[in-house]
């Protein structure tokens, strides 16, 4: 792979997924949209039990793709 294929200014989408494991402000506390959704799929997954408004915006990742399979949202 060249410079410019990985380079996001020339190719946007070579890292458009990154694991949550390796985002820089991943420890940061989670954002509100992120809070609000994973509010909504634990409601819908029927697991209330997993929200919690302590999560990192990494593990709120995590767990909103974990709650969308148990909820059967797609993609």
């Amino acid at each position: 792979m060249s410079k410019l294929d990985s380079d996001p200014k020339t190719n946007p989408g070579s890292n458009t997924e990154k694991d949550p494991d390796e985002w820089v402000s991943g420890d940061d506390p989670m954002t509100g949209a992120q809070a609000s959704y994973l509010k909504t799929l634990s409601e819908q997954a029927k697991r209330p039990e997993a929200f919690s408004d302590k999560l990192s915006k990494a593990e709120a990742s995590k767990l909103i793709d974990e709650l969308r399979q148990a909820a059967g949202v797609a993609d």
